[in-house]
C-alpha cells in the first residue's frame, strides 16, 4: 500500500506509516497540477489545508482508499464525492483542542492589553508606557460561538478567569451551561452583549460569512473579536469597515492564506488587528497528538475495508 503526503508533517508520522508496511512518498509543497499527475499511484493521501482535495483530485485517484487530514478541518475536501466513491475520510479532531484553546486565550489577552503595540514600541527603542491603555477581563462577558471541543475549553478557561459566559450553538446545550455556569443565547443577543466574541465553528454554507456587515453592526463599540476557527467565517471586507469602532481583532485565520487581496493587506496593517499565521495547532504537544491520532484512524479505516 502506498501513501502520498503533500504537506509538512512530523517525521514521526512518516516513520509510523513505514513501520506499518506502508510505502510513503513525502512531497511537501507539491502543487495542485503535480498532484493531479501522480495521485492515481496512491492508496492513501495525507494533506493539510493548503490544497483543494476536490472532485478532480478524487476522480483521478482511482486507487484511493483513505483521505487523511493532518489536523481537523475538512473544508478543502469534497467530502460527499469522496464518500460516494467509497473512500474513507479521517482526521485528528481531538489532538489540537488544548493548543487552539490556549492560543485563543493568549490572543484575547494580547488584544485586551494591546500587548502587540507595546512590544512593537519597545523593539523600536521606545518606552510607550500608558500609551495604549488596556482592558481588564475579569467580570467581562465572553461570547463563545460554537461550543464544541475547542469552544467549550475556551469557555472553561474564561470562567476560571472570572468572566461571564454566553454561548451560541446550534445544539441545545443548556445542561452543559448549568454545569459550567454559562447561558445559551441566540447569535444576535451574544453579539450585542459580549465584550469579547470568540469564534469556534466549522466552515459550512451556514457559517460562511456569519460575521457579516449586519452581524458586526450589532457588536458593541470597543468589543474584541477573536477567530481561531476558519477565516471565511468573517466577512473581512465588512470587518475592515467596522474596525475603527472595535476594541481589537485577533485572527489566527484569514479568508486568504497568505493574504494577497488589497483589503486583507489593509486590514492586517491596522493597529487594532493582530494576525498570526494559522498556528493554532503548532505546538510540540499538539503535533505529536495529531500524528498519533491520525495514524490510528488511518489504520482503522484500512482494517474496515
Amino acid at each position: 500500500m502506498r501513501a502520498l503526503i503533500v504537506d509538512k508533517v512530523s517525521e514521526k508520522t512518516i516513520n509510523k506509516l513505514r513501520d506499518r508496511a506502508i510505502d510513503v512518498d513525502y512531497r511537501p509543497g507539491i502543487d495542485y497540477k503535480s498532484l493531479l499527475e501522480i495521485v492515481e499511484q496512491y492508496d492513501i493521501l495525507v494533506f493539510r489545508g493548503r490544497l483543494e482535495i476536490d472532485k478532480e483530485v478524487i476522480a483521478r485517484g482511482k486507487r484511493l482508499k483513505v483521505l487523511a487530514r493532518y489536523g481537523i478541518g475538512l473544508d478543502n475536501v469534497d467530502v460527499d464525492y469522496a464518500v460516494s466513491k467509497g473512500i474513507a475520510i479521517v482526521n485528528a479532531p481531538q489532538a489540537s483542542c488544548i493548543s487552539v484553546a490556549e492560543l485563543t486565550i493568549g490572543l484575547m489577552i494580547t488584544a485586551a492589553r494591546n500587548l502587540h503595540l507595546y512590544i512593537d514600541g519597545v523593539k523600536k527603542g521606545e518606552w510607550p508606557k500608558g500609551r495604549y491603555g488596556g482592558l481588564e477581563l475579569y467580570g467581562k462577558t465572553i461570547g463563545v460561538v460554537g461550543f464544541g471541543k475547542i469552544g467549550s475549553r475556551v469557555g472553561m478557561y474564561a470562567k476560571a478567569m472570572g468572566m461571564k459566559l454566553l454561548v451560541h450553538d446550534v445544539r441545545n446545550i443548556n445542561l452543559e451551561m448549568s454545569v459550567i455556569g454559562g447561558k445559551q443565547v441566540d447569535l444576535e443577543t451574544l453579539l450585542k452583549e459580549s465584550h469579547i466574541i470568540s469564534l469556534h465553528v466549522p466552515l459550512t454554507p451556514q457559517t460562511y460569512h456569519m460575521i457579516n456587515d449586519h452581524a458586526l453592526s450589532l457588536v458593541r463599540d470597543g468589543a474584541i473579536i477573536v477567530n481561531t476557527s476558519r477565516g471565511e467565517v468573517i466577512d473581512s471586507v465588512a470587518l475592515l469597515k467596522h474596525i475603527d469602532r472595535l476594541g481589537g481583532v485577533a485572527l489566527d485565520v484569514l479568508e486568504e492564506e497568505p493574504p494577497r487581496s488589497p483589503h486583507l493587506l489593509e486590514l492586517i496593517k491596522h493597529p487594532k488587528v493582530i494576525v498570526t499565521p494559522h498556528i493554532g495547532a503548532e505546538t510540540i504537544e499538539a503535533l505529536e497528538k495529531i500524528s498519533d491520532e491520525l495514524i490510528e484512524n488511518i489504520m482503522e479505516a484500512i482494517r474496515w475495508r
